[in-house]
């Protein structure tokens, strides 16, 4: 399985910080927000990791990651020549994903509590299709939500963003789990209003042919894109530490 790790966007919510930094390089804790993501797909047997980024960060990425070897997995680069989104930045990977290669695809900035062992291992044996990670939330209507099928609740029927009404009190997450036609799915979509290949609109295609599933976050899960969500991952991480440390 490939982990891929999506770091590019120009962080414009976390102005000024991300005037001098990308806001996956910016401090949660003692490391640098991306290392949290490589450190969870290691964690799971995923070693060998895409990291997609914009050319400006490039450097500073290879810097604190190099190789892999030192975090011990190996690492890949691709350049995001500019922002066109989620979908578009994940079929720059398409090159480094072998045939029948299922994926687990992490947003840098979603920072989380979950292993996802078990989902990961469902999701190895289990056919083609893809599957997402949920997260109940107080305001739901500030994300994605999930529509859940009738007659078979674990599926998904559609995804609804940022809906006035939302039909569930579960957001989408950062965390995704695509078998290798995914990079098909992509090239079928068409940009949306704002002129990006929207992530949404591929795990709908799945969802409109029955084969998007989802596991469940039972631990916190933070979006640090913001400077109060930042200073919150933060906090979170300090106390995951304090209680491994005790």
């Amino acid at each position: 399985m490939k982990g891929i790790v999506l770091a590019g966007g120009t962080g414009t919510r976390l102005r000024p910080l991300t005037n001098l930094i990308n806001k996956h390089l910016l401090p949660v804790g003692k490391y640098p927000m991306i290392h949290y993501s490589i450190q969870k797909l290691k964690n799971l047997g995923i070693t060998d990791i895409i990291l997609v980024t914009g050319k400006q960060s490039a450097k500073l990425y290879m810097k604190y990651l190099g190789s892999g070897e030192e975090h011990g997995v190996r690492m890949t680069y691709c350049m995001q020549e500019k922002p066109g989104g989620i979908a578009q930045a994940l079929l720059l990977a398409e090159e480094h994903v072998q045939i029948g290669e299922k994926m687990l695809v992490l947003l840098g900035d979603n920072l989380f509590h979950d292993s996802l062992k078990e989902e990961v291992s469902y999701f190895k044996q289990s056919g083609d299709g893809a599957l997402v990670m949920l997260k109940k939330v107080a305001d739901p209507r500030r994300y994605g939500v999930p529509v859940f099928q009738k007659e078979d609740a674990k599926r998904i029927a559609y995804i609804e963003e940022k809906p006035v009404k939302p039909q569930s009190s579960y957001s989408v997450t950062g965390i995704y789990m695509y078998d290798d036609k995914v990079f098909d799915v992509i090239r079928e979509i068409k940009p949306s209003g704002r002129g990006e290949l929207e992530i949404t609109d591929v795990n709908n295609v799945y969802a409109r042919s029955g084969k998007l599933t989802y596991g469940e976050l039972e631990g916190w899960w933070i979006d640090a894109g913001t400077h109060e969500s930042l200073y919150e991952a933060t906090r979170m991480i300090w106390e995951e530490e304090d209680t491994w440390r005790s």
